[in-house]
């Protein structure tokens, strides 16, 4: 397994849409394990192959409470969100069905230290294929649900920031633009958010 490069905004390969995956072979399993790798050592909770690169429409998600997570790990998960299994790898998903709304304070591997609150849908219903290829639907809500939108919205070229107000998105950008991303190690009081 490796660690790879997470693309940042404004790199512009993060706005391509991915293709969709029609070979399952060992490439596919080994970027699928090179990605929760990276997603784990940037303290993340999910990763679009479109952020390291790979235009596939492909996401890996692992939402489970974690020591690393700090607020997180507090969060109790729902019935729903308990009986998937994760880490969970996503290929070629569709959604289904969205039902009802919910926000939530959201940040990203791609715009690092950066986070604001998003709506999305309470409660989703997802089609996918996994690593073999067979068809699979789930029902989830909580921080799942979020995490696996927000890892959708990256396939087609969507931005978290891009869900934001005209003024709040701007300033965002503005301020990646004069100043850069945050060193890591300054990171304080969202150090305890995880990144999707």
């Amino acid at each position: 397994m490796a660690i790879l490069e997470v693309l940042k905004f404004p790199d512009a390969r993060l706005r391509d849409v991915s293709k969709a995956v029609n070979q399952f072979d060992a490439g596919l399993k080994k970027l699928a394990d090179d990605m929760l790798e990276t997603m784990y050592a940037e303290n993340g909770i999910g990763l679009a192959a479109s952020q390291v690169g790979e235009l596939k429409r492909m996401l890996i998600v692992d939402t489970r409470p974690r020591e690393t997570k700090g607020r997180y790990e507090k969060a109790e998960m729902s019935d729903l969100e308990a009986k998937i299994t994760q880490p969970l790898v996503v290929i070629n998903p569709v959604l289904v069905k969205g039902e009802g709304k919910e926000t939530f304070d959201e940040g990203c591997l791609s715009v690092p230290s950066f986070f604001e609150t998003v709506e999305r849908h309470q409660t989703i219903t997802l089609k996918y294929q996994d690593l073999r290829g067979k068809e699979h639907t789930l029902v989830t809500d909580g921080l799942l649900a979020v995490c696996l939108q927000h890892e959708m919205d990256h396939l087609e070229g969507t931005l978290f920031i891009d869900h934001l107000s005209f003024i709040k998105a701007n300033k965002i950008k503005n301020q990646i633009k004069k100043h850069g991303y945050p060193d890591k190690k300054k990171k304080s009081d969202d150090q305890d958010k995880a990144e999707m």
